[in-house]
């Protein structure tokens, strides 16, 4: 059961990972990448104004105890001068704990300065890290846009891509049904010019014969309107090459007399 589930989960995985490799949009990868760079620099940044206040404070109390350490002094010369030598002992015993204190809050000092510039190191490297990611990811984005723009081109072009493969399958369609289409109105025409199918469009009760009849009758009525139209023509009007014809040919009863 164990290998089967761990067989599965891989099966699972590998599947997810290949949906979100075709989901995945590398641009923004790198853009959110960026944004995580940028959001930690400004933690970085943020650390090092944190340990810089600390520092400041510490300056800030050393100080203090500085001025409270030159007032104790004083307190006890004053304490001597008066014929107090149980205050001025009480002044140098005080000024003793400020100089404890203030060793103290110097070594604390120290520390934060050491830190404080280490983490002001850090910053700039990161800086610098960043600022160079940014440029390569602009970079990788200005790549990565112009092989998607030629890849589509190409696509388009060659047909491969598959918006226009449909459209290509479209129109192959669309010239198969033509040619289909074509093939039909050809045969339906040798079929009904060969009789084998009626018009629809002529009259009712027309066959063969009577069309074979209407045509003889057609043409009869050319050839009586053609003698007609000769019979009117004026005598001069005769062709000369019929007039040449039968002069050749001579009058026939003389030929017989011969």
């Amino acid at each position: 059961m164990t290998s089967i589930a761990h067989r599965i989960a891989t099966l699972f995985r590998t599947k997810a990972n290949k949906a979100l490799d075709k989901a995945e949009d590398p641009r923004e990868v790198l853009d959110y990448s960026y944004a995580q760079q940028q959001e930690m620099l400004q933690k970085v940044r943020r650390g090092v104004a944190d340990v810089a206040t600390s520092r400041k404070r510490i300056d800030l109390q050393i100080n203090q105890l500085r001025q409270s350490s030159g007032k104790l002094e004083g307190q006890a010369q004053q304490a001597l001068g008066a014929g107090r030598e149980d205050l001025a002992r009480e002044a140098l015993s005080r000024r003793t704990a400020v100089a404890s204190q203030l060793t103290d809050l110097q070594i604390q000092q120290a520390t934060l300065q050491a830190e404080e510039e280490k983490l002001t190191l850090a910053s700039q490297r990161l800086q610098t890290k960043v600022d160079t990611f940014r440029t390569s990811k602009e970079t990788i984005k200005a790549r990565y846009t112009a092989a998607e723009a030629q890849t589509r081109i190409t696509e388009a072009v060659t047909g491969i891509g598959e918006e226009m493969g449909d459209v290509g399958m479209a129109m192959q369609r669309a010239e198969d049904k033509t040619e289909q289409l074509q093939a039909r109105a050809g045969a339906l025409d040798e079929l009904l010019a060969s009789g084998a199918l009626e018009d629809a469009t002529l009259p009712a009760g027309r066959d063969d014969i009577q069309a074979e009849l209407e045509r003889v009758t057609a043409g009869q009525d050319v050839d009586k309107e053609l003698a007609r139209m000769k019979a009117q023509l004026p005598a001069s009007a005769t062709p000369p090459a019929v007039e040449g014809k039968s002069a050749e040919q001579g009058p026939p009863d003389q030929e017989a007399t011969s």
